[in-house]
């Protein structure tokens, strides 16, 4: 268990510190935040990120990154929430697609697709979730027919993010569909240029806007299977555990309670005897958010070890969204009403927080699924010492 950070890990934070401080990044942090509902174009300063190569610092040289380990590329990724950079474009570009296709793709698919995502030149998004087939993707009913050298996928995904913005789908596909329910399925990147793709909005509370994407026999090639064909599953759930470290949870967490205490401390003179419970319950959640960062830290130290463990990603999955959503939720009732109507940006943080919450024990997995991966894990264990 990781309880502190290295001199060269801490020089590491303070060098991306002091890249993001520039007057050019700041002003591309102000024009890329949200405000008043309208989700802005967050390309640009994504682009001015890959230009000073802060988007994908542990990828390889080859491949548009600077060989550092993974644990640096997690600094980065606190760094950039903590100076207000918008994290979504990051997470799923870099965080999830882009380290896919690290751990799937071709040589050839490497050099197509990551010196781009490194420079914020191009963005992906993740297709997976589908009306009927959320937290079950073996549920899923998008199809891929073979077609020439090819393969025609249809079928219709849901609360995708960012779409809009972003060039590629990373798609689960069906492409034996009577092989059985966690059989058959095939991952490829999609274009979402491509003709048969339609992106539409789905109407929701979050400043965030969810996209549903449909499919209509939009043509892929075979260089952009990912993996082998028919073995989709394994590595989906591989995937899944790397996206599971909790880190992304915790930083929103971070920053709400940040916000909560500001509002606290600007709030109206009154008898300060009244904040003290609000203070009390402050404290106790620095503690448990200390535990809960320590947790994401372990999970990433094992896979910047090349090692997956399921069962510590849900963990930490489970912990840190269900730490972040009870945060939020609690924290909505800080501000006052003369903080709501001026709209200071505490009270603006905490509503976005409020608006938010709901989905993050979905995303990713549900907390439901979360513990059932690691009650059969428990499960298993002592079956074994009977």
């Amino acid at each position: 268990m990781r309880f502190g950070f290295t001199e060269e890990q801490q020089q590491f934070r303070a060098d991306v510190r002091r890249a993001l401080r520039a007057p050019e990044v700041r002003a591309a942090v102000a024009e890329a935040t949200p405000a008043h509902g309208v989700e802005p174009d967050m390309r640009p300063l994504y682009r001015l990120l890959g230009e000073r190569g802060l988007l994908a610092v542990h990828w390889p040289a080859e491949f548009g990154g600077a060989d550092r380990p993974l644990t640096d590329a997690a600094i980065v990724a606190e760094e950039l929430v903590r100076a207000g950079v918008p994290d979504t474009l990051h997470v799923n570009t870099i965080q999830i697609v882009g380290q896919f296709l690290l751990m799937a793709g071709t040589t050839a698919q490497k050099q197509r697709h990551l010196p781009r995502l490194a420079r914020g030149e191009r963005f992906a998004s993740v297709l997976y979730t589908e009306p009927d087939a959320g937290s079950d993707l073996g549920a899923l009913r998008t199809v891929a027919e073979p077609d020439g050298d090819g393969y025609r996928i249809t079928g219709t995904k849901v609360f995708s993010l960012k779409t809009r913005f972003v060039d590629y789908g990373l798609c689960a596909a069906r492409t034996t569909p009577d092989a059985g329910k966690y059989q058959g399925i095939s991952l490829f990147l999609v274009g979402l240029d491509a003709p048969g793709v339609t992106v539409s909005l789905i109407p929701g509370i979050s400043d965030e806007q969810f996209h549903q994407v449909d499919l209509d026999s939009v043509p892929v090639s075979g260089d952009d299977l990912l993996g082998a064909r028919d073995q989709g599953w394994p590595l989906l759930n591989e995937a899944l555990a790397i996206e599971r470290t909790g880190l992304d949870y915790y930083l929103k967490a971070e920053h709400w309670l940040e916000a909560a205490l500001r509002a606290l401390v600007d709030r109206e003179p009154r008898d300060p005897h009244d904040a003290l419970p609000d203070l009390e319950r402050i404290g106790r959640w620095e503690g448990t958010l200390m535990a809960d960062h320590a947790l994401a830290w372990e999970v990433l130290t094992q896979l910047a070890s090349d090692r997956v463990d399921p069962v510590t990603a849900a963990v930490a999955k489970y912990h840190s969204s269900e730490l972040a959503q009870a945060i939020a939720m609690w924290a909505a009732g800080i501000p006052d009403p003369g903080q709501r109507a001026a709209r200071t940006g505490a009270a603006v943080t905490l509503d976005s927080a409020h608006r938010e919450a709901p989905g993050l024990t979905l995303s990713a997995g549900t907390s439901e699924v979360m513990l059932q991966i690691i009650t059969t894990a428990f499960d298993s264990i002592g079956q074994e010492n009977r």
